[in-house]
């Protein structure tokens, strides 16, 4: 049986394989699978659009005024661009709460000009720079709407993650008794489960958006605003704004990829099996160019995320990263 692979190439050996799987579902379940079995798989940031969802259902949105801009943060792995820290620390002042409620570790920006901005006054990275500090802005937004103590907002037994389970169970059909947790880089509750029914989770939020659920305000925020999910030269980003509202894509660690094609009501859910973000980047190009979402120009378009060079110090493209696999879908 082939290995569906992603290929390191230099001077037309391949240098590197990193073993990828892709799941696609509709909202009644898989319809397509190429690659190993990854038993648990664990969504981490890929989670953010259900993990946003209660903010519209429960009229948090409406009450604090919150923009389709704020709402596309709330879903965000971002770059801590100025955009991106001025968007969370807006949540948290709609909602009357302080920057110092955010359980998220502080980090510097993974933008290399916003780390340069905040040392060059010798400044510090602050929590709000942390890239899922609108997911965490959001969550506390939620807390002070329902009237719950935001304090600790992140640990497992509070409401706020309560509520974030019962949207894993929503979606998923699986009682929580079998969605496995841990703890995710920013400290909130993440969840794990098969690759296939991850594609389930976004196929099913996507068919809801298609059909004028609430999860379609999700997805809009997202497609509309796709540089608030991301920021600059990111994949999620530039993926989203190629589509023009086609798809709505997102992110998660350890080479994770989830997303939907609302039009057919089909999910997907990419694994790279060694984590390796340089390759989940080029799965995810290759399968929305499989769903028949991307053509050739689209790819073309998005090459440097879906195909992209291999540079030596000189700047000079010595090789590339290409898919390996083929997706067939019924």
């Amino acid at each position: 049986m082939t290995i569906p692979l992603i290929e390191v190439v230099r001077g037309g050996v391949v240098e590197s394989r990193h073993r990828v799987a892709v799941s696609v579902s509709d909202d009644a379940g898989p319809v397509a699978h190429v690659g190993p079995d990854a038993e648990w798989v664990f969504l981490r940031s890929a989670a953010k659009p259900m993990q946003a969802l209660p903010l519209v259902e429960e009229g948090v949105v409406e009450r604090f005024g919150l923009t389709q801009a704020e709402l596309a943060l709330c879903c965000a792995s971002h770059e801590g661009e100025p955009e991106h820290v001025s968007g969370a620390r807006s949540i948290l002042a709609k909602a009357g709460a302080d920057e110092s409620l955010l359980e998220c570790g502080p980090h510097l920006p993974f933008s290399p000009d916003a780390t340069r901005a905040v040392l060059s006054d010798g400044g510090a990275p602050e929590r709000v720079h942390n890239n899922c500090s609108g997911k965490h802005a959001g969550m506390v937004a939620l807390a002070v709407a329902m009237g719950w103590d935001p304090a600790g907002y992140h640990a497992y037994d509070h409401p706020v993650q309560r509520r974030m389970a019962a949207e894993m169970t929503r979606w998923s059909g699986l009682p929580e008794s079998e969605i496995p947790t841990g703890v995710d880089g920013c400290g909130i509750v993440c969840f794990a489960m098969a690759l296939p029914v991850m594609a389930t989770v976004f196929a099913r939020f996507a068919s809801a958006a298609r059909d004028g659920e609430t999860s379609g305000r999700v997805v809009d925020a997202m497609t509309s605003h796709p540089f608030m999910v991301g920021g600059t030269g990111r994949a999620c980003t530039d993926v989203m704004a190629q589509a023009g509202g086609r798809a709505f894509v997102k992110l998660g660690a350890e080479g994770v990829y989830g997303g939907g094609v609302p039009d057919l009501g089909l999910g997907f859910s990419i694994k790279v099996m060694d984590g390796g973000r340089r390759a989940v980047e080029v799965a995810l190009v290759h399968t929305l160019a499989a769903l028949g979402v991307f053509d050739d120009a689209d790819v073309t378009a998005l090459s440097k995320h879906g195909r992209p060079p291999v540079l030596n110090t000189r700047d000079e493209v010595v090789g590339e990263v290409r898919p390996a696999f083929d997706l067939a879908l019924p």
